[in-house]
C-alpha cells in the first residue's frame, strides 16, 4: 500500500476549545491519531484550515447568520492551527468551505494518487472532501481513529455514510495505515 498524501483536516483552535461553540468533544483523540500518523508521511502532509468568507454570499449567508462569532478574518486566533501543529513546517490549505477537495490538492494527490484523511469534524469536512475527492477519481483512505465528529453518534454514522462509498472511500485505522 503506497503512503499516498496525509490531508490533516481543520485540526484548529476553534474545534479543539471546549468553550468553542464548535468545539468537538474529541478532538484530543483525534490529534493524538494524527501524531501517529505523521512519521509515516514525511513531507507529504497538508493540513487544511476552515475560514470564514469576507462577504457570505448565497447559503452562507444564513449560515453565518446562525454561528456570527465566526465571521473573523483568516489570522484570529480561532482559526489557527493548534499549536502541535502550527509548529510543523508545512503545507497549509485555507478554504472557505466544508470540503477541502480542489484542483490544489488534486495537483499534490496527482491522478493515480491516494488520499489519506484525518482530522475534524468527521461530520463535516472529513465527509466533504472525501466525497469531492473520491467523486473524482481519488482513492480515499478515511482514518476512523485520527478523526473526530461533533459527537460520537455522528461520528459514526459520517463512517458508516462514507464506508458505503467502498472501494473508492475505505475506513481504516491508523495501525492499518501505519504498518502497510
Amino acid at each position: 500500500m503506497s503512503a499516498g498524501l496525509l490531508a490533516v483536516i481543520d485540526m484548529q483552535r476553534v474545534f479543539a476549545d471546549p468553550g468553542s461553540p464548535w468545539a468537538t468533544p474529541r478532538f484530543t483523540e483525534a490529534a493524538q491519531g494524527v501524531r501517529r500518523l505523521l512519521p509515516a508521511f514525511g513531507d507529504r502532509v497538508t493540513f487544511t484550515r476552515f475560514l470564514a468568507p469576507d462577504q457570505p454570499a448565497g447559503a452562507w449567508r444564513a449560515y453565518y447568520a446562525q454561528w456570527p462569532f465566526a465571521l473573523q478574518p483568516p489570522q484570529a486566533e480561532l482559526w489557527r492551527l493548534t499549536d502541535e501543529f502550527a509548529a510543523r513546517d508545512g503545507h497549509v490549505l485555507d478554504a472557505p468551505t466544508f470540503g477541502k477537495w480542489g484542483p490544489e490538492f488534486a495537483a499534490r494527490v496527482g491522478p493515480e494518487g491516494r488520499l489519506v484523511l484525518a482530522g475534524v469534524s468527521t461530520d463535516c469536512c472529513v465527509l466533504s472532501t472525501a466525497l469531492a475527492a473520491a467523486d473524482a477519481g481519488v482513492e480515499v483512505l478515511v482514518a476512523a481513529d485520527a478523526c473526530a465528529g461533533a459527537d460520537d453518534a455522528s461520528h459514526a454514522k459520517a463512517l458508516a455514510v462514507m464506508d458505503l462509498y467502498r472501494p473508492l472511500i475505505r475506513v481504516v485505522t491508523v495501525e492499518t495505515l501505519t504498518r502497510a
